[in-house]
């Protein structure tokens, strides 16, 4: 079963997600910011197969929080979230370590995709 790490500073999204990943089988793991998932990250040794980040939040963003996560734990998957245009620039450039960047609003069908297809994906 994959686990997977939410991060998201709006509770409303993070509960919408880990229920509609969770219908997938997935064991969920939510945060509220980068700064506690990048804890939870460290605490857990990268025990997870994917991250999943909101870019905008408070204490660490979900752009500085992807650069750790991918710097400490290479073969983890990213996955961003963004309701914002300029943040979608701004994670334009993370390629390498970013799977892909998920635009919000969403449905409960276009996040489980997204993350399905994350999980699916080989890492380069």
């Amino acid at each position: 079963m994959p686990r997977i790490l939410i991060a998201d500073d709006e509770d409303s999204v993070r509960q919408l997600v880990s229920r509609a990943i969770a219908i997938d089988g997935h064991d969920v793991v939510a945060a509220e910011d980068g700064a506690e998932a990048l804890e939870i990250l460290t605490r857990e040794r990268g025990a997870f197969d994917l991250l999943l980040t909101d870019i905008q939040m408070p204490v660490m963003d979900g752009i500085a929080l992807a650069l750790s996560a991918a710097r400490d734990f290479p073969e983890l998957k990213i996955l961003l979230m963004t309701g914002f245009a300029d943040q979608r620039e701004r994670a334009s450039g993370l390629n390498a370590i970013v799977h892909d960047v998920v635009t919000k609003p969403f449905s409960v069908a276009d996040i489980r995709t997204a993350v399905a297809d994350a999980l699916a994906a080989r890492k380069g």
